[in-house]
């Protein structure tokens, strides 16, 4: 199950972890625990559970704070 988890993270972290715009735009959420239930939710959906999730990734809350933080770095570092 754990691969099925992985890829489901990776999967869900590419189309729902944006940074907040750096040019005034708003960005997508950046509520961490927010962003941990709907992963959560939707993994419920298609079979997972919480554990499978923790089981490929540790906890899911530090990880999408760490994948959110790498976003928003990577967009401040973007040229104007």
């Amino acid at each position: 199950m754990t691969a099925k988890a992985r890829e489901f993270l990776d999967f869900w972290i590419e189309n729902s972890i944006h940074a907040a715009e750096q040019y005034g735009t708003p960005g997508a959420s950046q509520d961490v625990a927010e962003l941990a239930r709907r992963c959560v939710e939707m993994a419920r959906q298609q079979g997972l559970t919480e554990q499978d999730l923790r089981d490929a990734a540790g906890d899911i809350t530090d990880y999408i704070r760490i994948r959110l933080k790498a976003a928003n770095r990577k967009e401040a570092d973007r040229p104007k």
